[in-house]
């Protein structure tokens, strides 16, 4: 073969892939799931619960692949990948949702679909096995965005959604977790009188992490995004985060969707879950620059935390900006990369 020859199979190629450009991946990104940001250290992870980790992010990945091969819809899959973590102990959603300062499991969710903009949220409620599913509900069967505590209960009763007694939420580490808080409140929270704020210290802010989401790309190229949380340990005050305030912790348009997970207030306090999509939509960012650019603004204000995002082409970032955030995707083909640790 001449150099001639050479040159041009050369150049053919790189053409192909396209020099300089953001190219698009053969196999695209169709899932992708977090399941909390926060301290997580390999060293501290024992094997068997690594791998616990590890096989239910799995499930969850599969149970919404499952449902976008069979042609499903986003927010289906959304769901269904949702319902494997809260249904898990592993996770501070559902079953392993934290205690707040009465002893109590508060939950919270949201769903956003991109197509039309409509979305749903359930904050405070205390009976509803999987909150991801009430929000739905609201979504799709009322004239409103929110619902909160025995109205959102009630509503979800008539809606024929899973009720349980509050003790199925009980789990022995989150309620030793608690504990250990309680001890420590001295130190948590102190009343700054000068300005008549109330300062939350950091020592006790990795005691919410477990916070799950998915946002999900169907064969239509509908995008939606979910997140479901327990909330923080040792809450007071009725304190409701960013995982059901739609565009602080969750957000989805025709572009993109984001889940958040992290110190709430923070993300609120940010809209970064809009933030994300409206650099992309105003800056031209993509996916991983818009994500990044959010959390560093949240780093810089003294919040932590992590987010998933997924635009309509099949491009994903995880950025997070803690020690480590329990993430994973899906590929259209069935091909799945998840992580834990800062690597």
């Amino acid at each position: 073969m001449t150099v001639k020859n050479i040159l041009f199979l050369f150049l053919m190629f790189m053409s192909s892939v396209g020099i300089g450009q953001q190219a698009v991946p053969k196999d695209k990104v169709i899932l992708v799931i977090h399941g909390g940001a926060g301290t997580i250290l390999k060293s501290k992870m024992t094997s068997q619960k690594e791998q616990a980790y590890t096989d239910a992010l799995r499930a969850s990945l599969r149970a919404g692949y499952d449902i976008l091969k069979s042609g499903g819809k986003s927010e289906a899959a959304v769901e269904a990948a949702i319902h494997v973590m809260e249904d898990s102990p592993l996770f501070n959603a559902g079953k392993g949702a934290v205690f707040t300062h009465e002893g109590k499991n508060e939950l919270d969710a949201s769903i956003m679909k991109g197509k039309d903009g409509t979305a749903g949220a359930v904050a405070g409620v205390t009976t509803i096995k999987n909150p991801i599913t009430a929000a739905i509900a609201v979504m799709e069967r009322s004239a409103h965005v929110m619902m909160m505590g025995d109205g959102a209960e009630k509503f979800a009763k008539e809606q024929g959604i899973t009720l349980v007694d509050p003790s199925y939420f009980y789990t022995q580490e989150r309620w030793d977790a608690l504990q250990r808080i309680r001890k420590e409140n001295s130190k948590a929270v102190e009343l700054d009188h000068s300005d008549k704020q109330s300062v939350v210290k950091p020592e006790w802010k990795d005691e919410k992490f477990g916070t799950v989401g998915c946002v999900a790309l169907d064969s239509n190229g509908d995008l939606s995004a979910g997140t479901s949380t327990g909330g923080m340990t040792n809450k007071k005050f009725g304190r409701v985060g960013d995982s059901p305030v739609i565009g602080a912790g969750t957000y989805a348009n025709q572009q993109v969707g984001i889940s958040c997970t992290g110190w709430g207030e923070y993300f609120i306090r940010n809209v970064a879950a809009y933030d994300v999509a409206a650099l992309m939509k105003y800056k031209s960012f993509s996916v991983l620059e818009a994500s990044k650019e959010v959390i560093r603004k949240i780093g810089e204000m003294g919040g932590d935390g992590g987010m998933i995002v997924l635009d309509k082409e099949g491009n994903v970032a995880l950025p997070f900006n803690t020690a480590g955030m329990y993430r994973g995707y899906i590929t259209e083909s069935g091909d799945v990369k998840i992580e834990i640790y800062k690597e």
